[in-house]
């Protein structure tokens, strides 16, 4: 799960992690109120959205007063912002952060990470902030700096002055950096979450190290145990089939394809994707299932799937193992009188019950294309589609 700047640096402010002073505004009379409030001599007007590159895209605006908060405040709102992480289709902005402005000396990125590859959280850190991390990777990997946190120790003082002394933080704030990453890694680690970034971290003219940016994403699958993170979450921000989605416990994501793709099994359903692709389609989605799915959540994935607009066919494979094919059949079936089919579906069953599967689609009397393989699957439904 993703929030927004300002609620990331909520939290991050009950950890002791430094962060300037701000607030939320959904009006362009609470951006000034804010403002007024804040009394600073420069307020930065920042859009909130799921998103980064927002600067770039003429999402974050240095006022020098109220007139400019104002005009940047309706310049901003409403507006929608296109970045390299939003997509084509860019994002509304619906809420502001008005932001104190701060005397930056340097700019520096530090990160943390879980690292499948060590099983541990990494720290990252480098001297090159305000910049893509991906793009300093790609081009000046020997500035980014990495610690492996033992999770049984956490991260330890000498590993965060090691990090600090490697980026050039001045050495007379060596201490305050060291503390402000420890900080950061309690709130990572304490709240379950997947990446934290802070891009940039920022030195500022009076000695201050500071989080001038913050990005905070969450694991789902220990949402249950924060109940406080999960009221942060904004709707507004996430796709609606997605949300309809993660009521019935479905793994969906919405792509660009038009082939619908409905598959039990994470590592199936990216074979199917990449089947479907290889034969010269585009799927329109990525929807696990699951092991354990009722009839009535594969009636539900259906809808969620010709939901799209953009889907012109549809491709369901199932291998049965805890999955049952004639679940599965009873599902798409029932989905199909529900929903009113008009366009081409493909089902390849295999497995668990895969007869008794087969004989409930034939007997159906539905317009349904019966597939032998994975690959005879994506031939068919690419060639009816196109």
């Amino acid at each position: 799960m993703n929030i927004h700047e300002y609620q990331g640096k909520e939290i991050l402010r009950k950890y002791g992690v430094s962060v300037p002073n701000g607030k939320v505004a959904f009006t362009v009379d609470e951006a000034v109120e804010a403002a007024k409030e804040l009394g600073t001599d420069v307020t930065v007007v920042k859009a909130q959205i799921h998103a980064g590159g927002r600067g770039k895209a003429g999402g974050v605006k240095v006022a020098k007063n109220l007139d400019e908060v104002r005009t940047y405040a309706e310049e901003i709102l409403g507006k929608t912002l296109v970045t390299h992480q939003t997509g084509p289709e860019g994002k509304e902005v619906k809420r502001l952060l008005i932001e104190e402005g701060c005397d930056i000396k340097k700019e520096y990125y530090v990160g943390l990470v879980v690292d499948r590859g060590t099983d541990r959280v990494v720290l990252m850190a480098s001297e090159e902030g305000g910049t893509e991390i991906e793009e300093v990777a790609e081009k000046t990997p020997e500035k980014i700096f990495k610690e492996v946190v033992d999770p049984l120790v956490g991260l330890t003082g000498f590993q965060a002055r090691r990090i600090a002394f490697n980026i050039n933080i001045p050495k007379e704030l060596v201490g305050k950096a060291a503390k402000f990453m420890i900080s950061l890694y309690n709130a990572f680690v304490d709240n379950d979450s997947s990446i934290a970034e802070i891009n940039p971290l920022v030195v500022t003219g009076d000695g201050n190290v500071l989080a001038l940016d913050a990005k905070l994403n969450f694991d789902d699958n220990a949402l249950f145990k924060h109940k406080d993170i999960l009221e942060y979450r904004d709707l507004d921000e996430e796709d609606p089939k997605e949300i309809e989605a993660s009521k019935y416990d479905l793994s969906y994501i919405a792509l660009d394809g038009n082939i619908g793709c409905m598959v039990n099994g994470a590592g199936l359903a990216m074979s199917t994707m990449d089947i479907i692709k290889y034969y010269g389609g585009e799927p329109a989605n990525f929807l696990d299932v699951g092991g354990g799915a009722t009839a009535e959540k594969v009636t539900e994935a259906f809808k969620i799937i010709l939901s799209d607009e953009a889907v012109k066919g549809i491709f369901v494979n199932i291998f049965g193992g805890i999955m049952k094919c004639d679940v599965i059949a009873a599902g798409v079936v029932e989905a199909v009188k529900q929903v009113g089919l008009e366009v081409p579906l493909v089902v390849r069953l295999e497995g668990t019950n895969v007869d008794k599967g087969k004989e409930i689609l034939n007997e159906s009397g539905l317009n349904i294309t019966a597939a032998d393989s994975m690959a005879d699957g994506a031939q068919k439904i690419v060639e009816l589609v196109k």
